[in-house]
């Protein structure tokens, strides 16, 4: 079963496949290298790229079985839990948010989860030891007797079938990159994409939080979607700035340089901190240390 999710009233509406478009960055041909921006920010506007491929199938799971209600999980900054509200409330289901840290809980919410309630998603704050345990069912049962029956979606969205809809993000890049780099948050974006991509095209997973424990993450979802690894891919751990949602003035001042440069390919619009600056900020750096012989074609993934 197949679920569109709605646009808004008065939008021109999204786009699958989204552009790929080709950018001319000195920095980067210094080395040989050609760059270009996968723009998946442009698939939805209120569920930009890796959101609303990996929603949609699991959508069409929740309303394929009655539910009315989404159940989610994410940090405070987390895009999914404000994709996932947005998605409810164009499909006119009710969601759920749980939130990792209590400590949150009556203090003023920031721009995600002030947005995410705003599109009528009800927040639920748990300290992070239980917040660890948020699979376990002392955990989970408590959560849906109080919220009632619901489709539990994991953190970031990352499941089966939200890895099989990225597939289509390595088909749609298909042979004209070489490489292509997206960040990497749970690590289902990045295990749908490389098995998408058509050998002997790679991917290359930003990490954009600490801890080094995607690469398992990746290999253990693509087990559950695919049966094994797919693809050629690894995960880039050295450029997360200091954790999820941390920036520091080195990136900061990346980020506003190459939007300053590159204002038409992006739109006018700014570098997003938490995944994409830090993705293209990988990129720049690793193509500096010779990561990619010259005539390299790079795609990066602009998620929104």
């Amino acid at each position: 079963m197949n679920v569109s999710v709605p646009l808004p009233p008065g939008h021109p509406g999204g786009r699958l496949p989204t552009p790929l478009v080709e950018v001319a960055d000195e920095r980067l041909a210094r080395h040989g290298v050609h760059l270009l921006l996968k723009r998946d920010d442009l698939a939805h506007p209120l569920l930009p790229g890796n959101k609303f491929r990996k929603l949609a199938p699991n959508l069409a799971a929740a309303v394929e079985a009655g539910h009315d209600t989404l159940l989610t999980f994410g940090g405070a900054y987390s895009n999914h839990l404000r994709a996932t509200a947005a998605a409810g409330r164009l499909l006119g289901l009710r969601t759920v948010g749980v939130v990792r840290g209590d400590e949150l809980a009556g203090r003023p919410l920031n721009d995600s989860l002030a947005g995410a309630a705003a599109d009528g998603m009800r927040l639920h704050f748990l300290d992070r030891a239980a917040y660890r345990r948020k699979t376990e069912p002392d955990v989970l049962a408590p959560l849906l007797e109080r919220y009632g029956p619901a489709h539990v979606l994991p953190e970031g969205g990352s499941n089966s079938p939200a890895v099989r809809g990225c597939t289509e993000l390595g088909r749609e890049i298909g042979a004209a990159a070489d490489v292509v780099a997206v960040a990497c948050g749970t690590g289902g974006t990045l295990a749908g994409l490389a098995a998408g991509l058509p050998a002997p095209a790679r991917a290359v997973g930003v990490a954009v939080l600490r801890g080094g424990f995607l690469t398992e993450e990746v290999l253990r979802l693509q087990q559950e979607a695919f049966g094994g690894r797919r693809g050629d891919w690894s995960v880039a751990d050295r450029f997360h700035c200091g954790g999820f949602a941390r920036t520091n003035p080195a990136l900061d001042a990346f980020a506003a340089g190459f939007a300053a440069r590159h204002r038409d390919a992006l739109d006018g619009r700014d570098l997003e901190r938490v995944y994409v600056a830090k993705t293209l900020y990988a990129v720049f750096h690793l193509a500096e240390e010779g990561a990619f012989p010259p005539g390299t074609r790079v795609a990066a993934v602009i998620t929104g």
